[in-house]
């Protein structure tokens, strides 16, 4: 219990950072939100950094692991590394090829959705809420990918642009709250 109150007491202190990351969500919602030259650039940065994450991650985790799976982190890393590099080079052309295969992507989000509500069944009583996301994320990428005629480049542009500008939107909120709610809980631990 201490040594709860001890972690807390230590995060709290960096409420800040979490208020700084939402209000930098929020200007990335914005921008994207607006639909222009800007927007299409910035969710293509946006993908350079989280392949960049991402690759990073895997060399993380290829300096930990052994064997032939070793290799495999490595060439991950690689790929995404060299992804990240191009996205942040050449972003605009990022974010088409984003829009070309939206259909594969979503219905990966939507398996993983799936994946991950039913997984928390123990721990959540709203792991049903991944589970039906997981499925509408699904059938939206059936339906984006099989109707070619209706989701031409452009529409697929903008529900692109409207998803990840939503999103952004969304999470810069949720940190807000948190950083608040960090910042609260310091006050009520601290005496007075």
């Amino acid at each position: 219990m201490f040594e709860g109150r001890m972690l807390l007491a230590e995060r709290s202190k960096y409420w800040w950072v979490e208020l700084l990351a939402g209000i930098a969500w929020l200007i990335v919602g914005w921008l994207v939100l607006r639909a222009n030259v800007t927007s299409l650039a910035t969710v293509g940065l946006l993908l350079g950094v989280l392949f960049i994450v991402a690759g990073l991650n895997e060399v993380f985790v290829a300096t930990m692991v052994g064997g032939g799976w070793k290799v495999l982190h490595w060439v991950i890393a690689v790929i995404l590394l060299l992804g990240g590099l191009w996205a942040l080079i050449r972003p605009v052309n990022t974010f088409f090829a984003l829009v070309s295969v939206l259909g594969l992507v979503l219905l990966l989000e939507g398996a993983f959705e799936i994946v991950r509500g039913v997984a928390s069944r123990a721990e959540n009583p709203y792991w049903w809420l991944g589970l039906v996301s997981g499925v509408l994320l699904i059938l939206l990428g059936l339906w984006v990918s099989g109707s070619d005629r209706i989701f031409n480049l452009q529409a697929r542009a903008f529900l692109v642009l409207f998803w990840v500008g939503v999103m952004a939107l969304i999470r810069g909120v949720t940190a807000i709250v948190l950083a608040f709610a960090i910042r609260r809980a310091d006050r009520a631990l601290t005496p007075a």
